[in-house]
């Protein structure tokens, strides 16, 4: 049994015309809001609040900036701005290690420790090898 896979899951549907859900009632809002200001404040003050309402409702409907919504970026702003702003750093001792004492006894070998370096792990093996 074949499944059909959906393609496109992160694009709206367009629902009213070319706007998608959200878009549309963003800017309904924001039609709606204006009016309301239209109807009850006279016409001058008004005009000084309804733009900036339209504004920020298309703002709210069609900007993105860097792939997100104008209303994410609005939450995180607001998050911001009523959040806790206070960090405090505290500089903490660190703890020094103590080294590991190395226990040789009589029957092993004194053989050099090995280092990381693998030119000095060259050298040694030839002049290891030079001694015998």
């Amino acid at each position: 049994m074949q499944f059909e896979v959906p393609q496109f899951i992160e694009v709206e549907d367009k629902i009213f015309g070319p706007l998608t859900l959200k878009q549309f009632i963003y800017l309904a809002g924001g039609a709606g809001m204006s009016f309301a200001l239209y109807k009850f404040l006279p016409f001058f003050f008004a005009i000084l609040i309804i733009l900036p309402v339209i504004g920020l409702s298309m703002a709210l409907a069609f900007y993105k900036k860097d792939g997100r919504p104008f209303i994410s970026i609005m939450e995180s702003g607001f998050k911001y701005l009523t959040g806790s702003k206070l960090y405090v750093w505290k500089k903490e001792e660190r703890k020094k290690k103590k080294k590991k004492k190395e226990i040789t006894t009589t029957n092993q070998l004194n053989l050099p420790k090995l280092s990381d370096s693998k030119l000095k792990d060259l050298g040694w093996s030839l002049d290891i090898q030079r001694e015998n």
